[in-house]
């Protein structure tokens, strides 16, 4: 008799090259040596199946082996931190509490601080890249070999998506400092990747997961901004390609032992990040903060597991309405953020959990940044995500 071996399905992730929050959770895959296959929702599956079981149209889901399907880029990764592939790193947590918060941080920037970044190079320069775009957009919708249907299937969603600039404060007053900020990011970056490989040091962190999303599928990947980025940023561009590696060898770096650095200590090289990280996030989240609070109190009644959005409907990434604060010399109007809430929320709670020693280290980096008014930011209610959507604690 024979038997027959059946190999192990791996996990399939569901996304496309273009979309933002599948850049984090490819890079996790990626890094953690996990195995995985990546399918778009053209395949007749996503409709078929993933669509169904969880609730909304939406992308990244990470389709478990067993039948699972986790939705949102930050519970894949907490989802797939549970996992040993047998390989190096085991965890993208740092292990040490101020290093701790500082990536949790920064994951939360680049996947909310830097959206508005993101979305602004994609459109507002859309004359420069449509084509790849067409394509790009096409590739999630059309599965045939015809390339001309391909490039009409993203043409008639484009628009859709290029109409989110108002509501992100993206206009003519706002598009100089926005591209100022981001220039400025992308030369603290540069320096600091010309010392280190990665943003906590020798290995890969969630603060490289949550930039790599902005960084990959937007800023260096469509063609205007990666041009810009290579040209003012290119140990970032290279970064960009390391994240793509599992193991890319780099010649420019001394040797050293892949991890984090010693001592729970933040690269002198960092704090610059930081500091831009403060200055250009920290008005957006007390806006944020302020228009939470209003809708808080406007309602009749707090109960747990209450919707957070301005209506009932559910949405990955909800808004409580406009709202408008000052930032670098320009008034920005926009929506308001419940997710990004919710990750600057997961970088409090590792910021409560740390001992005296170490919140005193924090609180000394926080005055070298000027981080202390927005680390004293209080959500004043807990948000808490549950069926794919946020909802009151």
């Amino acid at each position: 008799m024979t038997s027959t071996v059946h190999p192990i399905r791996p996990h399939i992730l569901w996304g496309t090259p273009h979309s933002l929050y599948t850049g984090k959770a490819r890079s996790c895959l990626i890094k953690k040596g996990i195995a995985f296959a990546e399918r778009c929702p053209s395949h007749p599956d996503y409709k078929a199946r993933v669509r169904v079981a969880v609730g909304l149209v939406t992308f990244p889901v990470l389709e478990t082996p067993d039948g699972q399907f986790i939705q949102d880029s930050t519970d894949i990764v907490t989802y797939l931190e549970t996992l040993d592939s047998g390989v190096q790193p085991k965890s993208m947590m740092p292990s040490t509490p101020v290093q701790l918060a500082v990536a949790k941080l920064i994951d939360g920037f680049g996947l909310e601080g830097l959206l508005q970044v993101a979305m602004h190079y994609r459109w507002s320069y859309r004359d420069e890249q449509e084509l790849f775009l067409q394509t790009e957009f096409g590739r999630g919708l059309y599965a045939g070999a015809d390339r001309e249907a391909r490039r009409a299937a993203g043409r008639r969603v484009m628009d859709f998506f290029s109409s989110s600039l108002p509501g992100l404060g993206i206009n003519l007053q706002t598009i100089p400092a926005i591209e100022t900020a981001y220039e400025e990011l992308l030369e603290a970056l540069d320096v600091h990747f010309q010392n280190y490989p990665y943003v906590m040091g020798w290995r890969v962190s969630i603060a490289d997961l949550g930039l790599i999303a902005p960084m990959y599928a937007h800023l260096g990947r469509d063609p205007y901004p990666t041009a810009q980025m290579k040209k003012r940023a290119p140990n970032v561009a290279r970064w960009v390609e390391r994240m793509q590696l599992p193991n890319t060898p780099d010649g420019e770096y001394a040797p050293h032992v892949a991890d984090w650095l010693p001592d729970d200590a933040i690269a002198a090289t960092l704090e610059p990040v930081l500091a831009l990280l403060f200055k250009d996030w920290g008005p957006q989240i007390g806006a944020d903060v302020a228009s939470y609070r209003h809708w808080l109190d406007a309602l009749a009644g707090l109960h747990a597991g209450q919707l957070v959005n301005i209506n009932d409907g559910r949405m990955v990434h909800p808004t409580l309405g406009m709202v408008s604060y000052a930032w670098r010399g320009v008034q920005v109007q926009r929506a308001s953020a419940v997710h990004g809430l919710w990750l600057f929320q997961l970088a409090q709670a590792a910021v409560h959990a740390m001992p005296a020693d170490a919140m005193q280290r924090l609180a000394a980096l926080l005055e070298r940044t000027g981080g202390q008014d927005v680390m004293a930011l209080r959500l004043p209610h807990p948000l808490e995500r549950r069926n794919n959507v946020l909802l009151l604690q």
